[in-house]
């Protein structure tokens, strides 16, 4: 009995099935991404971009809000001091992904270390984590394959944005764009499993809504960080202490 559960617990961990086990967690956020990644690519040229170029961009960038906005910014003449500001403002939740990292990659070598970093996305951190809390460590080859499997796919999706833009015209009108906010939906909605979460994330819609009814400029990012104040101050209060050593049941 031990040998056989000693098998299958080895046939688990293989190469192969690592493998396959992180293309299947990380596909359904592959290909909900796929609308933005032709929205991207459509946008690019539209832009003025390329198709050499915006291809580059998503081979080398690979941030699709950034990118995006860095396509917007570009498409209005926008310069170099706005893009740089908009895309630090947009990217800087990965220094949080990162420093949560550090002590389980820190002995990594420096090559795998830039690998992981390179493809580690919004949607990257989310599988990753939860692949984390489930087997009780960090798999490197599990994050890494997913990763890079979002990778290609993002840029097979920019491609296809390429071809299309010579036949698409208007392409924000087919609503595209609304896959961004699905797709962080769909990733956010599993990890609210606590008062204080509920709490922060309703605050941050709020704050959100009234930063937009009143066009504050930056309101999206002013009411992530009212989320985050107010979650934080909740967490750390004696009731919900108690309340997060168990999952709320909706």
């Amino acid at each position: 009995m031990t040998d056989s559960m000693s098998a299958a617990d080895s046939n688990a961990s293989s190469p192969k099935n690592r493998t396959l086990a992180a293309t299947l967690a990380i596909l359904p956020l592959s290909i909900s991404v796929t609308p933005w990644g032709i929205l991207c690519g459509t946008l690019s040229i539209e832009a003025g971009l390329s198709g050499f170029q915006a291809q580059l961009m998503s081979l080398l960038i690979f941030a699709g809000a950034a990118q995006l906005s860095g396509i917007a910014i570009f498409g209005a003449g926008g310069s170099w001091i706005t893009l740089i500001n908009s895309t630090s403002m947009i990217t800087a939740q990965h220094l949080l992904y990162s420093a949560s990292y550090k002590a389980v990659i820190r002995s990594l070598p420096l090559y795998k270390r830039l690998l992981f970093a390179f493809v580690l996305t919004d949607e990257l951190f989310l599988i990753a984590q939860t692949e984390q809390l489930k087997s009780n460590r960090f798999d490197y080859m599990f994050a890494v394959t997913a990763g890079l499997v979002f990778y290609v796919t993002w840029n097979i999706a920019t491609f296809i944005g390429i071809v299309s833009a010579r036949f698409l015209t208007d392409i924000e009108t087919l609503g595209f764009d609304f896959t961004i906010a699905a797709t962080f939906i769909v990733m956010v909605i599993p990890m609210i499993k606590n008062k204080a979460l509920v709490i922060a994330v309703v605050m941050s819609a709020i704050a959100a809504y009234v930063f937009a009814y009143f066009e504050v400029g930056n309101g999206l990012i002013f009411s992530a960080l009212i989320g985050m104040v107010v979650g934080a101050i909740f967490s750390n209060s004696k009731e919900d202490n108690v309340n997060d050593k168990r999952e709320l049941t909706l």
